[in-house]
C-alpha cells in the first residue's frame, strides 16, 4: 500500500471495516455457538462481551492505527513500537501480520467451498439428492485425491482461482478494497434478508411424517428466550467472549492497517461503533434467522441441537433449499452461498493490507509486488489445508492463528494502550475528531475491564476443564482432587493429549498408522506456522535496524 493511498469516501471506509468484521462467522460459526451453548442463555453474555471487550478493542485499534499512521505507519510491528520506549512491542505486533497470514491459509480455502457451490447450485448438481447424499457430497469434494464430484481436483482448482481474485484486488490497493466493499456489503445484505424472510415465515409448513413436529419458530424461541442461569455458567461465557473476536476480527492487525490510512482528525469512534454494529445486525439478526429456523423448521428443533456444526451451511442447506422447488432451490444456493463467499472475501483482502503495509513502509514494495508476494505466501501455506485437510492442518491453522493468536494479541495490545501507551493519552486518540459523545465511563472499562475480561479469556482457554465443566473442576480444585485438564485446552493442545489418547486406546493397526500420521502433519503444520512467526520476527530486526541506519524512528 502506498503512503498517499488514503479511503475514498466514510462510506467506503465504514463498509470496508464492516466488511473485514463481517465473515463467514457471522453465518457459519454463530448459529453453532449459539445452538451449542443453551440459544437465549449465550444471547446475554455475548452482548455484555459485545459492548465490554468488542467496542472497547474496536476503539483501541482504530485510535493505535490512525495514531500509527502519523508517522508513516502501517502494519502493527511499528504500530505498537510507537506506543512504548522499548523495541519488545515491535516483536508483539508481529502477531498483527503473522496472525493474518496464517488465518488467510485456511480462510481463502473456506471462501473457495462458497464459490464452488455457487456453481453446483447453478448446475443443479443438488437436485433429487438425499440429506445424506448432499452431506456426502461435501465429504468427496474435500477429499481431494479421491474426489467424486465431476471435476478433477476440484477443490485445488477453486482455491486457486479465489486466492487468484483476492490477489488481484488487493494489487489494486485500498481503491480494489473499497470497491468491493461497496458491491459486496450491500448484496450480502440483501441476500441476507431475503433469506431471513423465508426462514422467518416458514413456520410450521415445513414439517413432514419424518418430522412431524418441526417448527421454525421453536428454533426462533430457543435463540431468543433469555436464561439469566448462563450469568453465573463460565463455559457460556468463554463461548461467548470467543465468538467475539471471530465476528469483530479484533486481535488480528488489519484493524490498526485500514485505521492508519485515515487523516489525523477523521473520526475513529463513531466510525468504530458503526462498523461494530453493522456486524452486529448481520451477525444477531441476519445469521440468526437463517440457518437455525430453516433447519429447525423442516428437521425439528432436536435434530438441530444434536447436529449443528459448522459442515450444516456446505452438508444441509443445499437439501433444505430443494424443497423450494428447482427454481427457488437454484435462486436460493446462490444467494446463501453468494452471501458466504462476499463474507469471506471482503475479510480475506483485509488480511492482506498488513503484510502489504509494512512491505512498502520498511523496503519499499509496490503494492503489486506486495499483493503477489501475500497471494504467494498464502498458496505456499494453504495448499496443505487442501491436501491434508483431513490430517488435520486445517485445524491447527485455526487453533493457533484463528484463535490463541488472536487471545494472545488483544490481551497484549489492551495492556500496552491503557498502561503503557497511558489511558489518558488513548482517552486523546479516541475521542480526537470524533463526532459522537463517546461515554467517559468506557475510559475506565478499557483500563480495568476490558484487560481482565480478555485475561478471564486467555486462561480459561489454557487451562479448559475436562469437559467443558467449570462447577465440576472448581469443585474439585476446592475439595482437593485437583484440576483435570481438557484435551482443548492449550497445555493439551501443545503435547498433542488427545491424538496420544486416541493411539493408546486403539487397537486396530490401521487406526494406529492413521492416528500417527495425523500427528505427523499436525506437527507439521506447527513447523509451518513457527517459521512463518520467525521470518516476520526476522524481516521486524532487519528493518528496525534499517530505520536505526537512517536515523528514522526505531
Amino acid at each position: 500500500m502506498s503512503k498517499s493511498e488514503g479511503w475514498g469516501s466514510r462510506v467506503g471506509l465504514i463498509l470496508a471495516m464492516a466488511g473485514n468484521a463481517v465473515g463467514l462467522g457471522n453465518f457459519l460459526r454463530f448459529p453453532v455457538q449459539a445452538i451449542n451453548n443453551g440459544g437465549g442463555a449465550f444471547i446475554i453474555p455475548y452482548i455484555v462481551c459485545f459492548l465490554l471487550m468488542g467496542i472497547p478493542l474496536l476503539w483501541i485499534e482504530w485510535s493505535t492505527g490512525r495514531f500509527g499512521g502519523k508517522n508513516g505507519n502501517h502494519s502493527t510491528p511499528f504500530i505498537m513500537g510507537s506506543l512504548g520506549k522499548s523495541s519488545l512491542w515491535k516483536y508483539i505486533g508481529v502477531f498483527g501480520i503473522f496472525t493474518n497470514i496464517g488465518v488467510a491459509a485456511y480462510y481463502c480455502y473456506i471462501e473457495s467451498w462458497t464459490m464452488a457451490y455457487v456453481y453446483h447450485s447453478v448446475a443443479g448438481t443438488f437436485d433429487g439428492l438425499s440429506q445424506s447424499q448432499v452431506a456426502a457430497f461435501f465429504g468427496s469434494y474435500i477429499d481431494v485425491f479421491h474426489s467424486t464430484t465431476g471435476i478433477p481436483f476440484e477443490a485445488v482448482l477453486f482455491f486457486l482461482v479465489c486466492l487468484g481474485l483476492n490477489t488481484f484486488i488487493l494489487s489494486r490497493g485500498l481503491d480494489g478494497v473499497e470497491k468491493v466493499a461497496k458491491i459486496g456489503m450491500p448484496l450480502l445484505i440483501l441476500f441476507g434478508v431475503v433469506l431471513a424472510i423465508r426462514g422467518l415465515t416458514l413456520g410450521t409448513s415445513g414439517a413432514s411424517a419424518e418430522h412431524p413436529t418441526a417448527s421454525a419458530i421453536d428454533g426462533l424461541n430457543f435463540l431468543w428466550t433469555p436464561q439469566f442461569d448462563s450469568l453465573t455458567n463460565p463455559k457460556v461465557w468463554l463461548a461467548a467472549a470467543g465468538q467475539i473476536f471471530f465476528t469483530l476480527s479484533v486481535g488480528m492487525g488489519s484493524i490498526q492497517c485500514y485505521a492508519s490510512y485515515l487523516k489525523q482528525r477523521d473520526d475513529v469512534a463513531l466510525n468504530a461503533a458503526s462498523a461494530g454494529f453493522m456486524n452486529e445486525f448481520v451477525e444477531v439478526v441476519l445469521g440468526s434467522s437463517i440457518v437455525i429456523p430453516i433447519a429447525a423448521g423442516y428437521l425439528g428443533l432436536d435434530w438441530v441441537k444434536e447436529n449443528a456444526g459448522f459442515g450444516m451451511a456446505f452438508q444441509t442447506m443445499p437439501y433444505l433449499f430443494e424443497k423450494w422447488g428447482p427454481v427457488l432451490s437454484m435462486v436460493a444456493g446462490v444467494m446463501w452461498f453468494g452471501l458466504l463467499f462476499f463474507a469471506g472475501i471482503t475479510s480475506s483482502l483485509a488480511m492482506g493490507t498488513p503484510w502489504m503495509g509494512f512491505m512498502h513502509d520498511e523496503f519499499g514494495w509496490k503494492r503489486q509486488k506486495g499483493a503477489w508476494s501475500f497471494g504467494l505466501i498464502i498458496l505456499i501455506l494453504g495448499l496443505p489445508t487442501v491436501f491434508f485437510y483431513h490430517q488435520g492442518v486445517f485445524e491447527e491453522y485455526d487453533y493457533w492463528a484463528g484463535t490463541v493468536s488472536l487471545v494472545v494479541f488483544a490481551l497484549i495490545e489492551t495492556i500496552l494502550f491503557a498502561w503503557v501507551f497511558g489511558i489518558n493519552n488513548g482517552w486523546k486518540e479516541i475521542t480526537r475528531g470524533a463526532d459522537m459523545k463517546v461515554p467517559e465511563f468506557y475510559k475506565y472499562i478499557i483500563k480495568y475491564v476490558t484487560p481482565v475480561l480478555l485475561t478471564f479469556v486467555f486462561l480459561g482457554s489454557l487451562i479448559t476443564p475436562k469437559g467443558n465443566n467449570w462447577k465440576v473442576e472448581i469443585s474439585n480444585l476446592f475439595s482437593g482432587n485437583g484440576w483435570t485438564l481438557d484435551n482443548g485446552s492449550i497445555i493439551k493442545q501443545i503435547t498433542n493429549a488427545g491424538i496420544y489418547e486416541q493411539i493408546a486406546a486403539a487397537t486396530d493397526p490401521a487406526v494406529v498408522l492413521q492416528l500417527q500420521d495425523k500427528l505427523f502433519y499436525v506437527n507439521g503444520a506447527r513447523i509451518l506456522l513457527l517459521l512463518t512467526f520467525a521470518g516476520i520476527c526476522f524481516l521486524v530486526y532487519l528493518a528496525h535496524n534499517k530505520r536505526k541506519l537512517k536515523g528514522g524512528t526505531a
